[in-house]
């Protein structure tokens, strides 16, 4: 069955399956091709009469991930120009308006889209919560740094994105003054920035950052991926150069420059950078509640498909510690803590820590002091771990493994949990997303001096006191 939902571009058509309302596919700005290349979003024109959104609608540009990963986190590919589209799934009859959650993918801010299935939103529509998944420009079009574009331009999608959530979503049963966003790796990684953006300011009011930190870089460091494609391309390092290359072209050297690198591994890619107007280089401490966490084995997804966690001698760690200046006595701790681990496990423990729960600690330590403007109660912060180990190519607790707990979805994240994942912590973890969407309170103790993590493992969900402290303390 059908339903119409009205925005300020013009009305729009869902279909309704059994409770859940689903609108797929709506713009949010113009199609970035043409004349708004390599510029910030644009406006959607409106149209008259209604328009469908039964379909997902077009990715963005890009190539799929390589193997081994592509058989684990297979991307969707559908063409055409009209890629900053957004998804919204909510319940088909509402009374109060409802919590919106705000979905931005992961993908090293060159890979995936808002219409994987691992990302439908039912079950959280199901719970009452309106879910609303986004498509932003990747790789060079959206985070290429040029000198004659404007930086950020994914960033400033996500934030257009954003703002048509606030002026539209009462049309489709949700609350504007209850958004929280929520993302992982990448879209992690880009609402850390949304936290501190003057850009973004009053458009959420939550936020959820699953494995991704704080991370920016200069623009000098951002432009090196650009200059290395221009020459490769052999045009100037600008936007105009680049958008006189056919796409096919530009993405195929786009893959040959970054398509094997990783967060673990390194390797030159795509970021934020501090452009004093999207992304200033003094940011504010964000002032609203978090929730944040990794899992237990990061590197495992980069480490264990591609061999690495074999390959990786004592030389090959010896070589690594000097590389990223890793102190031997840090080396030496997580060996101690690890006596019968390969090589390959001592650097990817390492690096899981160094990239991704050091930084989320210091992050959550950070915020201890802080307060809300107006003297209200301070913001608080929620910390997680994920610990269930998958059995799929002995994979364990790897990166991304939780997306599919988190959205109470384990059918479609079978490539990465394997067919037998455990439904019960789907019922937990979902369901304190759930709660902190609607609440503020995902169901533990907020983060304090004694720091409490929250780790999700089956059987058995339980809070944790300050885990693996010694270690972490000793990046310090």
């Amino acid at each position: 069955m059908d339903i119409i939902a009205a925005t300020r571009h013009g009305k729009v058509r869902g279909r309704v399956d059994g409770s859940i309302a689903s609108y797929l596919g709506i713009p949010y700005a113009a199609a970035p091709f043409g004349v708004h290349r390599f510029r910030a979003p644009a406006p959607v024109e409106p149209w008259e009469g209604i328009r469908d959104a039964l379909e997902f609608g077009p990715t963005a540009p890009q190539r799929p991930y390589r193997p081994p990963l592509d058989r684990l986190i297979p991307d969707v590919d559908i063409p055409g120009e009209e890629c900053l589209n957004l998804n919204v799934w909510a319940p088909r009859t509402v009374g109060e308006p409802l919590p919106v959650l705000v979905w931005i993918h992961g993908g090293s801010l060159r890979n995936g889209s808002a219409a994987m299935p691992l990302y439908d939103g039912r079950a959280f529509a199901r719970d009452g919560v309106v879910l609303v998944s986004i498509n932003y420009r990747l790789g060079v079009e959206g985070f290429g740094v040029f000198p004659d574009a404007p930086d950020n331009r994914g960033l400033l999608d996500q934030i257009a994105a954003l703002t048509w959530v606030r002026d539209n979503i009462a049309g489709f049963g949700g609350d504007p003054g209850r958004v929280t966003v929520c993302g992982e790796s990448a879209g992690a990684i880009s609402i850390a920035a949304l936290l501190t953006s003057p850009r973004a300011a009053g458009l959420f009011h939550r936020a959820i950052l699953q494995s991704g930190p704080p991370h920016t870089v200069t623009r000098d460091k951002g432009a090196r991926t650009v200059r290395a494609m221009a020459k490769a391309l052999r045009v100037p390092a600008t936007a105009e150069g680049f958008a006189g290359v056919d796409r096919e072209r530009l993405l195929d050297v786009q893959d040959e420059l970054v398509g094997r690198a990783d967060p673990v591994s390194g390797g030159p890619g795509f970021h934020i950078v501090v452009d004093d107007d999207v992304v200033p280089a003094d940011p504010p401490p964000p002032s609203v509640d978090l929730l944040l966490g990794c899992n237990r084995e990061e590197y495992r997804l980069w480490f264990v498909p591609s061999g690495a966690v074999e390959r990786v001698s004592r030389l090959t760690l010896r070589l690594a510690l000097l590389k990223f200046r890793i102190p031997g006595r840090v080396a030496r701790l997580y060996r101690a803590g690890r006596p019968d681990a390969r090589p390959g496990v001592i650097l990817g423990e390492m690096a899981t820590d160094l990239l991704l729960r050091g930084p989320l600690n210091r992050l959550a330590d950070s915020r201890l002091t802080d307060s809300r403007p107006g003297g209200s109660r301070p913001a608080r912060t929620f910390f997680y771990e994920f610990a269930w180990r998958s059995p799929v190519l002995e994979l364990g607790a790897c990166h991304a493994l939780e997306i599919g707990f988190v959205f109470d979805n384990l059918r479609h994240g079978e490539a990465l949990s394997g067919p037998d994942a455990p439904q019960p912590l789907a019922d937990v973890m979902h369901r304190a997303w759930v709660d902190f969407t609607t609440s503020g309170d995902p169901g533990w103790t907020a983060w304090d001096t004694r720091r409490p993590v929250r780790v999700f493992d089956h059987p058995g969900t339980s809070t944790v006191l300050a885990p693996r402290q010694e270690e972490l303390r000793a990046w310090l």
